[in-house]
């Protein structure tokens, strides 16, 4: 047997041991409060170990493994108060980190993609990794007309271990469902195998870099570093020199900070598609790096994003939260009709599909908005809430194809002003940046 299909049947019997791990423990909790030990405590334990094992094995498979947990960690502000304190370290070192592959297996993608001939443009490079991606790490080096470069290398067998791992985790989907309540697993897996192709293919995300580059070159809010070389497994783009992520500041920012950092978020995620006809669609902290001295906002990782039919977010998108927002019930539903999110055969109450959508309308409704965990979490328990009119509407409603990676994007971004606990003139950024939202 060669060596990358035994590497695929461990990959494949660690993540299967995910949901069995959580499983016994939780067998062993029941037993636990059987015995007389405290409800509270045993919950704890059991979330504190599974948080362990699972973040762990994901962080160490990387590929979709680990591209999965950064998918989740997003959403860490939805997640119950009683969960958050032993998911929060997990969740915020998998966004960050993860083990380097060797030093030589780098040196052979370069020749492999760059040639033979890339130490004459590659003049120097770091022996170990700055940072690491899901399926990639990232080295620091210098091209030859003496700039600072960040060299992003794909790991060997990156595109098989991606596929393998996303399969595993769909079939596992119900298994791992239970550790993250109120979070819908199995669509989430499936849209991250639909964009796995492009994501492999880094001269695709080096022409969607260059696009945004462009875009963006001189702004005094956002610093996008441009392209300097690329090939399918490797991208040579320009250093963005930046002390940490988004994730420091979520730990450890002041309110300024937050407040600073998460309105430029919001902004650069509605802009970015009005100046280059694509949106950013991995909103995890680790891909925007704050800059204290000038406070920009730098942006990395153009791997996964949507390339937009009419070069901007749907018009459509923008009537109906204005409609939502001006609380028109029946030409609310007509909209969501044509759009496709509700199908011509479901029968809805007008006034309780404005109730399931007012309060994602709120931040649009005022002139600025405090986004918090604590409103998240509302929004996500509610709607996963058998007993609450939300649930109810939830499941008569339908995620047109077309919006299923808008969607993602929209909820990551949303997770992340929420964990920042940021304030922002939300308003008047759909204003000046959604088609359709300003009359």
């Amino acid at each position: 047997m060669t060596e990358l299909p035994r590497k695929g049947i461990a990959r494949g019997a660690r993540l299967a041991a995910l949901p069995l791990g959580y499983a016994g423990r939780t067998a062993v909790g029941f037993g636990r409060r059987l015995g007389g030990a405290p409800a509270e405590m045993v919950l704890n334990e059991v979330q504190q170990r599974t948080a362990e094992q699972l973040f762990r094995t994901l962080g160490e498979l990387k590929g979709g493994a680990m591209k999965f947990g950064q998918a989740l960690s997003v959403l860490e502000a939805a997640l119950p108060d009683e969960l958050v304190a032993p998911y929060r370290a997990n969740l915020t070192k998998l966004q960050d980190d993860a083990p380097p592959m060797p030093t030589q297996t780098v040196r052979d993608q370069l020749e492999n993609d760059l040639g033979p001939t890339w130490k004459k443009q590659l003049v120097w490079l770091d022996g170990g990794p700055t940072a690491a991606a899901s399926i990639g790490q990232v080295h620091k080096g210098r091209w030859s007309d003496g700039r600072d470069v960040a060299v992003k290398v794909q790991y060997p067998g990156a595109g098989e271990a991606l596929m393998s791992d996303l399969r595993q985790l769909a079939r596992l989907a119900k298994g791992i469902a239970p550790v993250f309540p109120g979070i819908d697993i199995k669509p989430l897996v499936a849209e991250l195998q639909a964009r796995a192709a492009d994501e492999l293919d880094y001269s695709l995300e080096a022409e969607a870099q260059r696009v945004f580059a462009a875009a963006f070159r001189d702004d005094p809010d956002f610093v996008i570093p441009d392209v300097v070389a690329s090939g399918e497994k490797v991208l040579v783009t320009e250093w963005l020199e930046s002390p940490y992520s988004l994730a420091h500041v979520i730990r450890e920012g002041t309110q300024t900070e937050r407040d600073h950092y998460g309105e430029l978020l919001a902004r650069f995620l509605f802009s970015g598609p009005v100046r280059t006809g694509m949106l950013h669609a991995d909103p995890h902290p680790g891909n925007f790096r704050p800059m204290p001295d000038t406070g920009q906002l730098g942006v990395l990782d153009f791997g996964a994003v949507a390339r937009l039919p009419d070069r901007h977010l749907p018009t459509a998108m923008g009537t109906l939260i204005r409609i939502a927002r001006d609380a028109d019930v029946d030409q609310l539903v007509a909209g969501l009709r044509e759009e496709g999110f509700i199908k011509d055969n479901v029968r809805v109450d007008p006034h309780l599909v404005l109730d399931y959508l007012a309060p994602f309308i709120e931040p649009a409704r005022v002139e600025r908005f405090r986004f918090s965990r604590t409103w998240m979490r509302a929004q996500f328990e509610r709607i996963n809430n058998p007993r609450d009119p939300a649930f109810t509407v939830a499941t008569k409603l339908n995620l047109p194809a077309n919006y299923l990676l808008i969607h993602r994007t929209w909820l990551g971004g949303l997770g992340l002003l929420s964990q920042l606990e940021a304030e922002a003139p939300f308003r008047a950024i759909l204003e000046e940046n959604l088609p359709g939202f300003a009359v």
